[in-house]
């Protein structure tokens, strides 16, 4: 009987990140950012694995440090589907932060019926009371940017930031160029165009939770 091929490949876990962040910063042009925008620009390449994403990411200014400062003071994290809520990495949250997602809520399907918009357009109307100083992780859907950005233009709160990084073909790129033109003074993170998603998502909150690569 043939033995199998035996396969040489890196099995220590922190090299395999040591190894790929220094990858990306040697493949990746992140000179128009800060410090801590290419930590967080480097967590979202690393999610997706496409180093022309840098092309696509924006923050408005002190975006990062803001979302920072709110989860340091214990702002809870506001999220459009499970599968972002699912991928924060709780032990790095600075405050031990609630992480909400509202999408499963028994009266969301009829609150959608009454929208005359999506399951999770109508989710983000049960985030009013939680809104103020939150950070907002929109991975999925551009109906749920879409009308936080409707909601906001109504109620005089503010969340720290909005990560605005919806993924699709309908709707993903003009909602978040509707949050990069916003006149309500909202702190952003997108990435333009039709990418997005929840682990890149995923990989800008983890950055901005902890500083630790």
């Amino acid at each position: 009987m043939a033995s199998l091929p035996v396969h040489e490949y890196e099995k220590n876990g922190a090299e395999i990140y040591r190894r790929s962040f220094a990858t990306i910063r040697a493949q990746a042009d992140l000179s128009r950012f800060s410090p801590e925008e290419s930590q967080v620009a480097v967590r979202m390449i690393h999610a997706c694995g496409m180093v022309d994403l840098v092309d696509d990411i924006a923050f408005s200014p002190g975006a990062v440090l803001r979302a920072r400062a709110a989860l340091r003071g214990g702002a809870p994290i506001l999220c459009d589907v499970q599968m972002v809520a699912s991928g924060v990495s709780r032990r790095r949250l600075p405050a031990d932060n609630e992480v909400v997602c509202t999408l499963s809520d028994p009266g969301v399907a009829d609150l959608a019926l009454e929208m005359g918009n999506t399951r999770t357009a109508a989710s983000v109307e049960l985030w009013r009371d939680r809104l103020d100083g939150a950070v907002i992780a929109i991975g999925n859907a551009p109906t749920a940017l879409f009308h936080l950005l409707e909601l906001l233009r109504d109620i005089d709160i503010r969340p720290a930031a909005v990560l605005g990084i919806p993924v699709g073909f309908i709707g993903a790129a003009e909602s978040k160029q509707a949050l990069v033109d916003n006149d309500l003074g909202l702190n952003y993170i997108v990435v333009h165009g039709r990418r997005g998603g929840s682990a890149i998502t995923c990989g800008a909150l983890n950055a901005i939770a902890s500083e630790e690569e």
